[in-house]
């Protein structure tokens, strides 16, 4: 094959395409990446064993570093606090404080979620924990189906914006800015979230009881037992030490990120010991899933590396930058374009898709325009997670979905819950990009 007939440019753009059909059609976004990277190389430099052996280097640089150590310990500690119950612990200290307040459960459901995100890192998890913990309670409580799911599929976006966070380690590793940072410059976006979602949910209780619902009459003859003081502290005090431990080291400077998933990763792996909730083969089984999102992770990542590789031969971001520098487009412009089309990207592919296709084309403009890359960071997360609550991909809904396994619940009904929390979202987005500062508070 030549590269002649076509410029480096029109092969970027074709591959590009390509690659978007391949993704669309069903194959996983690690190979379609990967093989447009090398279809795309082989094509610019008109030689098969050139694109091999750049592509071939591509793949060592990008996982070469023992920063990349990150990925599995976080992974791994997140399984572990999953086997441990520590959601399900949240949620009853939470519960008992609001369960008597008009929409208190649902308040304590995102109370409980955020304190979970903050030793996870998976939004699906968090969706299938308090699925299962949070939606039966709050139906026995009188509240309506699509509030209950709606408030789960809401609050498990924390799990991506409160550090730890998968995500922000991808978009680390495509963006080369310090995962560190972006832990810290997720914590207060994530408080942020969680109060707006409380204060949503107060006055949806408020103005909109029929969506809501929730029956007092239940909750005053509630005979449920109280739990002393003592209790609560028992339940809370292991994940005040992990989220200490793991954000407070981080924060001091004691260690980096890398150092506080194996911090964390021990931490939870004694609590489970504790709790007596970890026995030979649900380690095995915890140490198996560990090994099988860490190596979907990695191709993530090599296959991106590959494709920014491929996009930076081809000039394909440099034309896109000048031609937004020709149109005239002010940063502001450029962020409000760039966040409408995540959102929408996100209607149709999962997260970690979004930010492989469209950070190394993107990435180079908020360069250009002096964006600070941390906060560019949250933005694109948050705008991303924004897709995990829409149809018809809504990633998060179908967790719930086949988590719940009951046909009196339908999807739309999640759907129709959740479209609030969205909104909220997208509220929440508004401010931090108006308000870089609250994104930089801790960094």
């Amino acid at each position: 094959m030549s590269g002649l007939e076509f410029t480096g440019l029109e092969i970027g753009f074709v591959t590009l395409a390509g690659m978007m059909l391949l993704i669309w059609l069903g194959l996983h976004v690690a190979v379609a990446l990967g093989l447009t990277s090398f279809i795309g190389v082989w094509l610019i430099k008109g030689s098969p064993m050139v694109a091999a052996s750049m592509l071939g280097a591509g793949t060592y640089d990008s996982i070469a570093s023992h920063i990349f150590g990150v990925v599995p310990l976080f992974v791994l500690m997140g399984f572990l606090v999953s086997i441990a119950d520590i959601g399900k612990d949240a949620f009853e200290v939470a519960n008992q404080g609001l369960r008597r307040l008009r929409g208190g459960l649902g308040i304590a459901t995102v109370a409980a979620n955020a304190v979970f995100a903050a030793i996870t890192g998976i939004s699906i998890a968090s969706a299938a924990v308090f699925t299962r913990v949070a939606v039966p309670e709050m139906l026995r409580y009188g509240y309506t189906s699509g509030f209950a799911t709606g408030v789960v599929a809401g609050s498990s976006v924390l799990g991506m914006l409160i550090p730890p966070s998968l995500l922000m380690i991808l978009y680390g590793f495509l963006a080369e800015v310090s995962v560190g940072s972006m832990f810290m410059a997720g914590v207060v976006p994530g408080l942020l979230l969680a109060v707006a979602y409380a204060i949503g949910i107060m006055l949806m209780a408020r103005f909109t009881p029929g969506f809501v619902g929730g029956n007092n009459a239940a909750a005053a003859n509630d005979d449920t037992p109280r739990m002393s003081g003592a209790e609560m502290a028992t339940k809370l005090l292991p994940i005040a030490g992990l989220i200490a431990a793991v954000l407070g080291g981080l924060y001091a400077g004691f260690f980096t990120a890398t150092d506080a998933g194996a911090v964390g990763a021990t931490g939870a792996l004694l609590i489970a010991l504790a709790k007596r909730k970890l026995d030979g083969p649900k380690l095995w089984q915890v140490l198996v899933e560990t090994g099988h999102v860490t190596v979907a992770v990695s191709f993530l990542i090599i296959g991106a590396s590959l494709y920014t590789r491929m996009l930076a031969l081809s000039g394909v971001p440099q034309f896109l930058v000048e031609q937004i520098s020709a149109a005239g487009l002010g940063p502001l412009a450029f962020l409000a374009v760039y966040i409408l089309l995540v959102i929408l990207l996100g209607c149709f592919i999962d997260s970690s898709s979004i930010l492989l296709i469209v950070l190394p084309l993107m990435l180079p403009i908020a360069s250009g325009f002096d964006m600070n890359l941390i906060w560019f960071g949250i933005i694109t997360i948050v705008a991303v997670e924004i897709g995990l609550l829409t149809p018809p991909f809504g990633l998060s809904v179908f967790v719930i979905k086949s988590t719940l396994n009951d046909p009196r619940i339908s999807l739309r009904d999640i759907f129709i819950g959740a479209l609030p929390f969205a909104g909220i979202m997208l509220i929440t987005l508004i401010l931090l990009a108006a308000f870089p500062k609250l994104t930089l508070l801790l960094v």
